[in-house]
């Protein structure tokens, strides 16, 4: 028998449904999507409400970016909760706490909107629109800063449909259709992607790469890892991205390193998904090649200059001395010839950057947060490992091992979620108190 797709049956019943509804009435097409709105949210049988969403849907991508945003504030503004009604429940139920009260007013705590995007997500392409609604809110928050509610909405709603349970786990091979190849080349964050050769060389034997997809997006990755396979850690990018193929080991490697984590949707920013990703490409690798020992990263460091930077306009910080703060104000990043008798300074200012800059109790810099809230702990920071103008302009050029030890992985996590303490290595400890790091 053969097997139906859920995009299939959406269209089928969008056709279905067309049948049951009127054309739209006047006005513009700003007024005649926000009436189809109210439309949608009062009842409708299954197909003519998919068909109705679905012409929400097209409306809306036929919107210019400052329609779709006078769209948004529309609905944040009709669509909002009852604040009045909101209040009675509130006050109906601190004075009769059982159970009736308490489901009137979970009714009312909800806006109307969030069954309104539940509607809208039935239409084929319903869940990329609205993802892409959510990064246009999220892009007007400082313009609009009553969208805020609407966003914080959208973020649950997301989070809930893109949890876990949903994600489909995929490596990616030179295999892989290539519509999907194509948008690795376009999604990568870290370290561009240069061609097909370069993305070639990047799925070779040596390397790995692994995706989550969603079935509501089946051609669009939401995040992918790139790992390579080496004898012992590497401390330099170019290493591990070479076009050239002959840099193959000669021993059977022993290392599994992530080097890129790129998320693929602006609109799904802040629900995670890599802690999941990474644990998953561990269970992977470690099922098909036993002599892989350690897992660890290649990471960028890319608040360090800021750090730098803010710390200097303090005029003299506590781990300077007059001497170190005067070098540090001459002209020397952008020349490797002046930058390397500062080595050990900055080395020792990055490793205290690490271990020391916190925000709220946790990692200031945005990568560090992310792998130490998994449980890695810092292992070694690498001089001249990232030698482009990226890589110089947010770390002086400087790259950090993070490693994953499976032994430790939930006490680091658990001490660094409690406490904020980072694990890391002796060596990087030394240096972060002071000690010549080389």
């Amino acid at each position: 028998m053969a097997r139906i797709s859920v995009s299939q049956m959406l269209n089928a019943l969008v056709d279905v449904g067309r049948n049951y509804l009127d054309r739209p009435g006047g006005g513009s097409q700003l007024d005649v999507l926000v009436a189809q709105c109210n439309d949608l949210v009062s009842v409708h049988g299954e197909a003519s409400g998919t068909a109705l969403a679905s012409r929400i849907v097209n409306g809306y991508l036929e919107l210019s970016e400052d329609e779709q945003v006078n769209f948004l504030l529309s609905l944040n503004e009709i669509f909002a909760p009852d604040r009045e009604v909101l209040v009675e429940a509130i006050r109906a139920y601190m004075a009769y706490p059982e159970n009736n009260s308490y489901r009137k007013l979970l009714k009312v705590v909800e806006a109307p909107w969030q069954e309104l995007f539940r509607r809208i997500n039935m239409a084929p392409g319903g869940t990329s629109t609205i993802v892409g609604m959510r990064q246009l809110v999220r892009s007007q928050l400082i313009d609009h800063p009553e969208l805020e509610n609407l966003q914080c909405d959208l973020t649950c709603l997301l989070s809930s449909w893109f949890n876990r349970g949903f994600l489909q786990f995929e490596q990616i091979n030179w295999r892989t259709p290539a519509i999907i190849l194509e948008k690795l080349i376009a999604y990568e964050a870290v370290h561009e992607i240069h061609g097909w050769e370069d993305l070639r060389r990047r799925l070779a034997d040596d390397r790995r790469c692994f995706s989550f997809f969603h079935p509501a997006l089946p051609d669009e990755p939401l995040i992918f890892v790139e790992v390579a396979l080496t004898r012992g850690l590497i401390g330099q990018i170019q290493t591990l991205i070479l076009k050239e193929s002959e840099t193959g080991l000669k021993e059977k490697p022993d290392t599994a390193i992530f080097y890129s984590i790129s998320n693929c949707q602006a609109g799904l920013e802040g629900i995670s998904f890599g802690n999941f990703l990474i644990k998953q490409v561990v269970d992977t690798i470690k099922s098909e090649l036993h002599d892989i020992k350690q897992f660890a990263t290649l990471s960028p460091i890319p608040g360090f200059c800021k750090w730098l930077d803010d710390s200097l306009e303090q005029r003299q910080p506590e781990f300077l001395s007059e001497k170190e703060f005067d070098l540090l104000q001459s002209e020397w990043r952008d020349n490797e010839l002046m930058r390397q008798p500062l080595k050990s300074l900055l080395m020792r200012l990055c490793a205290r950057y690490l271990i020391e800059a916190k925000h709220k109790g946790h990692a200031l810099d945005p990568v560090a947060k992310f792998h130490l809230g998994n449980g890695a702990s810092v292992e070694q920071i690498n001089w001249t490992a990232d030698l482009s103008r990226k890589g110089i302009e947010q770390s002086l050029g400087m790259m950090v091992n993070y490693v994953y030890d499976s032994e430790k992985i939930i006490s680091n996590h658990e001490i660094y979620v409690r406490d904020g303490f980072v694990s890391a290595s002796k060596e990087v400890l030394r240096l972060a108190k002071g000690k010549n790091g080389g």
